[in-house]
């Protein structure tokens, strides 16, 4: 598992990386796309990858729910974000 964290080299992060990821089999990559408050996920099978709304390796793990911990971290203290996202864990 792979997470890119992307400030300015999004199209960077989507394209040569994602092929480079392909390439060495890792099983799924995440790019945190600061800019626009998202999480793109992918896995990657059969020497391609995929969209995926829920994590592979993780498994049960929805990447909406790291989207929403992510947005909340521009609104509260992260200590605060940590403990609302293990909330949401224990549920």
């Amino acid at each position: 598992m792979v997470i890119e964290v992307a400030n300015t080299f999004l199209a960077d992060d989507k394209g040569d990386k994602r092929l480079l990821y392909e390439e060495l089999g890792v099983g799924e990559y995440w790019i945190v796309d600061v800019q626009n408050v998202q999480v793109i996920a992918c896995a990657v099978e059969n020497g391609g990858s995929r969209k995926v709304t829920h994590s592979q390796v993780l498994p049960g793990l929805a990447i909406s729910l790291l989207e929403e911990a992510f947005r909340r971290t521009r609104e509260m203290n992260h200590s605060k974000v940590g403990a609302w996202l293990l909330s949401q864990f224990q549920q």
